[in-house]
């Protein structure tokens, strides 16, 4: 199991952490929500819970907890920007179809 950064994706959390002056690394998640069912929830981790799964990539820690875990496993998270469109971008291999609008998916 694994969820992985681009180093774009990498480059943005800790450029963030450093603006902040606080948090560990990046906390990642999916709630049901949409028009497809699921959404992701991108968070800066701030402490790791008892049942959190801890991946390392490109020197940042990603936080994951155990019920998002199945759905996002082998996830690869990259950072995009396009014009003055900035974003977290996933490239996950569970998913079955997304909405219309990119916001939700299904597995």
């Amino acid at each position: 199991m694994a969820v992985t950064l681009t180093e774009s994706a990498a480059d943005r959390v800790r450029s963030f952490l450093a603006s902040r002056g606080h948090g560990i690394g990046l906390r990642l998640g999916i709630r049901k929500t949409g028009c497809s069912g699921y959404a992701y929830v991108v968070n800066y981790a701030e402490e790791i819970g008892e049942e959190d799964h801890v991946f390392h990539s490109q020197g940042v820690k990603v936080v994951v907890d155990p019920e998002s875990l199945p759905l996002i496993d082998g996830t690869e998270v990259d950072f995009v920007r396009h014009g003055l469109s900035e974003a977290f971008r996933f490239r996950n291999p569970n998913v079955k179809g997304e909405c219309g609008c990119g916001e939700s998916f299904s597995v």
